[in-house]
């Protein structure tokens, strides 16, 4: 079982704090398991959250031997780490364990050192504070999160769930990962400009919206070599309005989507097949293989043959 450790930092944002516990406590593995082992550890014996007092069961040597470390945000990003915080983070660094932060979390980390040179992200309101603190670091406000591989970043509030659920797909594959989203009442997808993005088995649509029927008829034909004209044949409606509605109601474009779905399908076949990387393209509307590989690759930062490795 893969066991997460929650650092609980003074001044912990609750919401911030409770995130990673409620997503990682009820993701059940396809077999009824739990999939994850939670840890709250604190700094000090009392944690002051603003509205009300923290008692958590572990201290710092809670972080010790987990697999993966959140650090949630609080609400003075810019206060000193303490040392002994800064040393058990480097430590676990070290050891190779999985760092990631929520909101204003990255402002310990980058105090730590373990952000140097890498890409992060972290509330909007607190980004250029944190690129000034620390002009080593390549601060994106505009993502919902940052995936370096090891250390991983968030920005603000909803989006350390878009971040916990893209965890759970890392370790435990896209259909665990659906099943925490519905049981987190989360959107399958949410626009933000992500690099990185939580992927199912199917694209979501907005129930009830004019909409669905489009998106519905989309998913049924990743395979077609589908034109913005084509899409707009079949809602009756110009190529304009088209592009106009679809934004307004899914903060995207028509083709962006369609994008986006043949890649999320291509990477579920990937990890519940053994079709080859050639067929898989074709089947989710891909001219080339050529093609296939350049737009996977762009999308999830691998290429479909390491994606298979690393999630099948």
């Amino acid at each position: 079982m893969h066991t997460v450790a929650v650092l609980a930092l003074d001044r912990v944002i609750p919401f911030d704090l409770s995130t990673p516990i409620e997503v990682f406590t009820r993701t059940r593995l396809p077999d009824g398991r739990p999939g994850y082992q939670i840890r709250v550890c604190a700094e000090k014996p009392e944690i002051d959250t603003g509205a009300f007092t923290l008692r958590a069961p572990w201290g710092l040597e809670g972080l010790k031997g987990a697999d993966t470390i959140i650090v949630p945000g609080t609400d003075n990003p810019a206060a000193p780490l303490a040392p002994a915080v800064r040393d058990a983070l480097r430590a676990a660094a070290d050891d190779g364990t999985r760092i990631a932060s929520i909101c204003s979390g990255t402002f310990p980390l980058a105090a730590s050192g373990l952000l140097d040179g890498l890409r992060a992200t972290t509330h909007w309101i607190a980004a250029a504070q944190l690129a000034a603190i620390h002009p080593d670091i390549e601060v994106n406000p505009d993502v919902l999160y940052v995936d370096n591989g090891q250390i991983l970043t968030s920005a603000g509030a909803a989006a350390g769930l878009d971040l916990c659920l893209h965890l759970i797909r890392r370790d435990y594959g896209s259909a665990v990962a659906a099943d925490a989203a519905r049981l987190s009442v989360m959107p399958l997808e949410r626009e933000g400009g992500q690099a990185q993005f939580i992927v199912h088995n199917r694209n979501p649509t907005p129930q009830g919206s004019a909409l669905e029927p489009l998106l519905t008829w989309l998913q049924d034909n990743l395979a077609r070599d589908l034109t913005l004209a084509d899409i707009a044949a079949y809602t009756g409606t110009s190529t304009r309005t088209l592009i106009r509605r679809f934004r307004e109601q899914t903060g995207t474009t028509p083709l962006q989507w369609l994008h986006r779905a043949r890649i999320r399908q291509a990477q579920h076949l990937l990890e519940t097949t053994r079709h080859p990387v050639e067929r898989i393209g074709a089947q989710v509307g891909f001219g080339s293989p050529t093609a296939f590989r350049d737009r996977f690759k762009r999308t999830t930062g691998v290429s479909p043959n390491a994606y298979r490795r690393a999630f099948s």
